[in-house]
């Protein structure tokens, strides 16, 4: 598995990031050839066009608002957990995503590959969240 942290401090209230962040369908915007649907306990990530391509179930399983929640993939391809948290500072707010994930049949010597295109891929989209 690889473990990242992305933390950026943004010029917006708590409650405003928090909202940002937690707006799942946005993520589809800036992961491509991804849409999101949301479901019961979370919602889907699909990748892919037309009928290829694989989901990327996630579950909140645990919810503070406004200041933190956790999630649960538990997809066939991709699995494994993200956290994102929001404090508030003096500038406005800290933004902090953990996310811990394993691509299936990827070997584990590959980990730092995962490590840098999930950095990358999950830097885009807190950034084009928060902007």
């Amino acid at each position: 598995m690889a473990l990242i942290e992305i933390v950026r401090e943004v010029p917006l209230s708590p409650a405003d990031a928090w909202g940002r962040v937690t707006a799942w369908q946005r993520h589809g915007e800036f992961v491509p050839l991804t849409r999101i649907t949301l479901t019961a306990d979370g919602f889907d990530a699909f990748t892919g066009v037309g009928p290829l391509g694989f989901h990327d179930p996630m579950d909140v399983v645990e919810w503070r608002e406004p200041s933190f929640c956790r999630l649960e993939k538990r997809g066939r391809v991709v699995t494994g957990w993200a956290e994102l948290s929001v404090d508030a500072v003096d500038a406005g707010s800290r933004v902090t995503w953990r996310e811990d994930i394993h691509v299936t049949g990827m070997p584990r010597f590959m980990d730092g590959v995962t490590k840098a295109s999930s950095r990358a891929l999950f830097s885009r989209v807190i950034d084009g969240l928060l902007a």
